[in-house]
């Protein structure tokens, strides 16, 4: 489903968007009506109609978005074929106060390639070789070698319990409570927050049940989400993770400027049927 869900590295980045993130979501959008004009049939002063208000969608059920969500990611990794984007990752080491800042340009082309093309850094070369270096290698090996499909948030991964509604920066939001079906690398125990009205995924956060490395324990993370034409990237994610040689990491990956593109235009606009 997700190409692009994001798992966590060394650090402790979960990419909760490299395989969601990168398996970005085509967002719903409504239609607005058309208007045709003809010169034969015109009055002499011509008055062209009213633009339409914008349509208003109709709240969904919580069960409703769900589904919603899912037909959209399955959408969006048919169609999305390749993007460009600009990450900022920026670590910090606390008990040593160390830390660093790399902005790269990124590049991501289906179904298996993934590009870092480095603009600069700045901070300690520690930070940047021991942490951010192994983080990025972490997320091409991903995309390269792992089988998506398997920390993809889908039932056959994931149970979903619906936990109410809330408001995230202004958007009313269905909330689910997402437990993996097993304890395997790549997964996570948390939630999830879907638009009520278009099922785009807005928010994931929770911890990873199995670290990837005997190096790494208690990895935690918020990532956040937002539409970009017809889908859904990855803008943001904070990570904490407890590592037995540094201690305690934060990373926080910031990423902007996206250029998708669709392999079906037509069908990246397209609204699922429910």
């Amino acid at each position: 489903m997700n190409r692009l869900i994001p798992r966590f590295a060394l650090v402790g980045c979960l990419l909760v968007g490299t395989a969601i993130a990168q398996a970005p979501f085509a967002s719903m959008g409504a239609t607005l009506p058309v208007f045709a004009y003809s010169s034969e049939s015109a009055p002499s002063t011509y008055l062209p109609p009213a633009i339409a208000p914008p349509v208003s969608l109709p709240r969904m059920a919580p069960d409703l978005a769900l589904r919603a969500y899912q037909q959209k990611a399955a959408m969006q990794a048919a169609a999305l074929t390749e993007y460009s984007s600009t990450t900022v990752i920026r670590a910090t080491l606390p008990e040593s106060s160390q830390s660093g800042e790399f902005e790269l340009q990124r590049h991501y082309a289906a179904p298996r390639s993934l590009q870092f093309k480095a603009i600069k850094f700045i901070g300690d070369t520690f930070v940047k070789t021991n942490i951010i270096a192994r983080l990025l290698q972490s997320e091409v090996d991903h995309v390269q070698k792992d089988d998506l499909t398997l920390t993809a948030l889908t039932p056959a991964n994931y149970k979903f319990s619906s936990k109410g509604t809330t408001q995230i920066d202004g958007r009313t939001v269905h909330v689910f409570q997402v437990k993996p079906r097993k304890k395997r690398v790549g997964l996570f125990k948390g939630r999830i927050y879907l638009d009520a009205y278009t099922g785009s995924l807005v928010r994931a956060e929770g911890s990873a049940v199995k670290s990837p490395s005997f190096f790494v324990r208690k990895i935690e993370f918020v990532q956040d989400y937002a539409d970009v034409g017809a889908f859904t990237f990855p803008v943001h994610i904070h990570s904490e993770a407890q590592a037995r040689l540094v201690g305690r990491t934060v990373v926080d990956i910031y990423q902007r400027d996206y250029e998708p593109v669709s392999s079906s235009p037509v069908a990246a606009q397209q609204i699922p049927s429910l």
